[in-house]
């Protein structure tokens, strides 16, 4: 027997720009951002969220006018698509598909750029249909929403929801640019505004306690829609997120390791649950203070800093508990406990939880005590 042991190394490197009015005439960065390696305009097909357009009638006059100001260095390849934002989005096969059909009839190679602007759900969706053609399109990211600027539309990840399980479908393929255009979230509803919240949360909990301190000490402002408050949020978050992505050792996900779905099992049960009526920031900001709750339990976190992340979360207008968790299975179990188990499949077999111990730091523990989880479940629920 003969084996050769093939070894090769790829080094990824994107960067991730914060601007305001990207699609203004003033602003080249998108123009540079693309069209940087070649003496020709550069080709591009652009997705657009219609959330976004629904929020803003000028929107596509604006792309529109952008374009002719950058038409020797970028041109479409057709009109924007249109899609439906939210959840649905990724819900299944039938726009992955029509964002690969446009692609193949406009003729995009590897040298063109799929360019989408919108959620986090927009964003999966159209770079997991960007990846799959011709192995991998150049995927620009334009991210809409607080979420997206700060979390999903920054990473590796891309994907879509299918036979009942959220992400089940996906690629890990690095993005060519992000662009975060802080004006966008002015769009926002202040229900999205909010939402998003939830993963700075998150991350400060297991990464970084004086971001934590500044959320509680913000938490009141951030309803009243004061934007140099979020757009501190966005950027903190968004490096917190960037460092564990270049410095954990594992991007991919290799490992059954992953700190960044801290509160996430019970997130996505819930989302499921809710028929997606339910938010990904939403669900986060729920699942934080269960696993919180179970953390204290644990004598991972003390009583105090449990009821200052809630009152935190509550100040900041993220929910804290659902009537969705008294829920009952057929077994008579809480119906939101099958995401464990869902959870344990995705990493691949071993369960690993992650945890704050204490606040700014992390623990990741393997099984989760039922009784605990019970009383954490009570304790969420008050």
């Amino acid at each position: 027997m003969k084996t050769i042991q093939q070894k090769i190394k790829v080094p990824f490197e994107y960067p991730v720009h914060f601007t305001h009015g990207v699609f203004h005439a003033d602003n080249p960065l998108l123009a540079d951002c693309v069209n940087c390696n070649t003496a020709k305009p550069s080709r591009v097909m652009l997705i657009i969220d219609e959330g976004i357009i629904n929020a803003d009638a000028t929107f596509l006059s604006q792309i529109e006018a952008w374009f002719e100001s950058y038409r020797q260095r970028v041109v479409q390849v057709r009109k924007p698509m249109i899609v439906t934002g939210g959840e649905n989005a990724k819900n299944g096969w039938s726009s992955v598909r029509e964002i690969m059909t446009c692609a193949g009839l406009a003729h995009l190679d590897r040298q063109s750029y799929v360019i989408a602007i919108g959620g986090g759900a927009v964003l999966d969706m159209s770079g997991f249909a960007a990846s799959l053609v011709h192995r991998g399109l150049r995927f620009v990211r334009l991210p809409s929403t607080v979420l997206a600027q700060n979390d999903a539309g920054i990473g590796v990840k891309n994907g879509m929801n299918e036979g009942g399980a959220k992400n089940f479908a996906g690629t890990f393929a690095p993005p060519f640019a992000v662009i975060n255009d802080l004006n966008l979230l002015k769009t926002l509803t202040l229900r999205d505004w909010i939402s998003g919240c939830a993963e700075a949360f998150k991350v400060a909990l297991i990464a970084n306690r004086p971001f934590f301190e500044w959320l509680c000490d913000n938490s009141c402002r951030i309803p009243q829609r004061e934007q140099p408050i979020m757009e501190e949020l966005v950027y903190r978050t968004a490096k917190l997120h960037l460092d564990h992505i270049a410095c954990s050792g594992d991007p991919f996900e290799t490992g059954s390791a992953r700190p960044l779905d801290f509160g996430h099992w019970a997130a996505h049960q819930l989302e499921l649950l809710s028929n997606f009526t339910l938010s990904h920031g939403e669900g986060v900001a729920i699942g934080i203070a269960l696993d919180c709750a179970y953390a204290m339990l644990e004598n991972f976190i003390s009583p105090a800093d449990h009821q200052r992340i809630i009152e935190a979360l509550r100040n900041c207008g993220l929910p804290v508990n659902s009537e969705l968790l008294k829920r009952l299975d057929s077994n008579g179990a809480p119906a939101v406990f099958a995401g464990i188990e869902q959870f344990r499949e995705h990493l691949g077999g071993e369960l690993c939880i992650t945890l704050p111990c204490p606040i700014g730091s992390k623990v990741e523990v393997h099984s989760l005590d039922t009784a605990k989880l019970k009383e954490a479940l009570r304790i969420t629920l008050q």
